[in-house]
């Protein structure tokens, strides 16, 4: 009889055994044709996307960061070709979605080759999972939601809702469930899957095979509204989804009877279950039958239950953000260490006794660099004004792009345009050595922290608007960057030259 077999030699083989699923999951089964976004072997599921038969975790090798890869099949390769020119336009609409409460389009190809049709496309990655798999995890852990938590959230949610509605003409989303919305680490919250109502309804019917139905899942129904799927549907399909997220993040889950779907008794149960009557009266407002009936999604933003006088501190914060770009990066660390924390930043009178004081050196500017942090990524939105103009969505204009010396997949990409917002300018100029002419020096700090320095021999028929301009159609610079920047550069041109060149 043979002895049994070490214990540290088995817990080595076993440690050998993860090393190598690990290395596995790390294989590169794919590139862009740029190289930028690489495919990887394992596979995520982000939530409930309706008509993605495959989502894998890819990295983007330009800003070393995890993304999603996802991918779109088509069995008629002819039909696809007939309408490639559609799906392409689709796409370059929905990357101009850019809100920092939804999950972002990064990038899309489509790859016609003799074997396969597909769309393929990249998201963000939101590594802390889906808002079902959060409330689930919390009731198990035998927590109550705490209400100032579910207001941030559905503040988030809604957000990115009015943000949606407000473009021209308006995006319904249309598949809102808690499988679709995610939650990351710090309490950024994300809606997903976008893209799939405005994709599925502006495919032709020999094109739709592959995008799923919503309610094919059971245990969504509970989610979408009477009306859904009518020729009339609007805006409000989207309110009536967002009552039953807000329900069911107030509850933490509505019961349902096994995998079946979840039924009116459960949903009463839960609605009675509120506590707060000015929460209960905001979810059945949402919940109503006729869709005339429900508010929008910026009314209710000024809902009792929602709404709070903006403290100054963050009004501050986003008025900073929007001027950024105009400041040094440690700008905050350097304007601490210049003050006296001694000195007295505000006084409150309290006649006859001593007046309240607050000192400089009981703000700490680490936690002032988080909140303005938090507050650039979207978690306290500047909602409660006016109503904002409608969004419009141009198609994208945009050369065809040079052909590719060496393309990895079939069809090479589309022309790039930046995403990514500009958060910070510095500009010089400079004589050349033989005096005729300047040379300018610009560099831009992206909202990623990625720096880009750019270097132009300026003409003497150049103009800050026309350079501005350029440097949005070449893909350097954000369109609604485009006239900060020329602002910035008219600046600099009567500060070197005293008048615009």
């Amino acid at each position: 009889m043979a002895a049994p077999e070490p214990a540290p030699r088995r817990g080595r083989e076993r440690e050998r055994e993860r090393e190598d699923e690990s290395e596995d999951e790390s294989d590169i089964l794919e590139e862009s044709p740029c190289g930028r976004w690489q495919k990887r072997r394992e596979q995520v599921n982000q939530g409930n996307m309706p008509g993605v038969q495959s989502t894998f975790l890819a990295m983007d090798t330009e800003e070393g960061v995890e993304v999603v890869w996802n991918e779109l099949h088509f069995g008629d390769r002819k039909a696809f070709a007939t309408h490639e020119e559609k799906i392409q336009t689709m796409f370059e609409q929905l990357a101009l979605v850019d809100h920092p409460n939804i999950v972002k389009l990064h990038k899309h190809w489509l790859d016609a080759s003799e074997a396969r049709a597909r769309v393929i496309f990249i998201t963000e990655y939101v590594s802390s999972g889906s808002l079902k798999q959060f409330l689930k995890k919390t009731k198990k852990n035998h927590k109550a939601m705490n209400a100032r938590a579910w207001k941030r959230w559905c503040t988030q949610i809604l957000s990115a809702l009015s943000f949606l509605h407000a473009c021209n003409p308006p995006i319904i989303h249309g598949n809102l469930t808690s499988d679709t919305i995610f939650i990351q680490h710090n309490g950024l919250i994300k809606i997903g899957s976008v893209w799939h109502r405005i994709f599925s309804n502006a495919l032709p019917d020999d094109l739709r095979s592959p995008i799923r139905v919503e309610r094919e899942e059971p245990r969504n129904l509970h989610f979408f509204p009477p009306e859904y799927g009518e020729v009339a549907d609007g805006t409000a399909v989207d309110i009536f989804s967002f009552g039953m997220c807000a329900l069911e993040m107030a509850v933490l889950e509505i019961q349902a009877n096994g995998d079946t779907r979840v039924t009116e008794e459960a949903i009463t149960r839960a609605r009675h279950s509120l506590s707060d009557p000015n929460m209960r009266e905001f979810i059945l407002s949402c919940l109503a039958r006729d869709p005339s009936r429900r508010p929008s999604a910026h009314n209710l933003l000024f809902h009792r239950v929602l709404f709070e006088v903006h403290s100054l501190k963050l009004l501050a914060a986003h008025c900073f953000l929007q001027h950024q770009y105009l400041m040094p990066e440690n700008v905050v660390e350097e304007k601490t260490k210049a003050v006296d924390l001694n000195a007295v930043l505000a006084e409150l009178p309290r006649p006859p006794r001593p007046p309240l004081q607050w000192r400089y050196s009981e703000v700490s500017y680490l936690e002032l660099d988080k909140f303005l942090e938090d507050v650039r990524n979207g978690i306290y939105p500047l909602m409660n004004f006016a109503a904002a103009r409608p969004l419009g969505l141009p198609r994208v204009l945009a050369p065809p792009p040079e052909e590719t010396q060496k393309a990895k997949t079939p069809t090479p990409e589309p022309f790039d345009s930046e995403t990514r917002k500009v958060i910070q300018m510095q500009c010089n100029l400079e004589r050349s050595e033989d005096k005729a002419r300047w040379h300018l020096t610009l560099l831009l700090v992206l909202e990623d922290r990625l720096h880009r320095q750019l270097t132009y021999d300026l003409l003497p028929t150049d103009s800050a608007q026309d350079l501005a301009a350029e440097l949005v159609h070449y893909g350097f610079v954000h369109e609604d960057d485009r006239t900060k920047l020329a602002a910035f550069l008219e600046s600099t041109f009567l500060k070197y030259l005293g008048a615009q060149p």
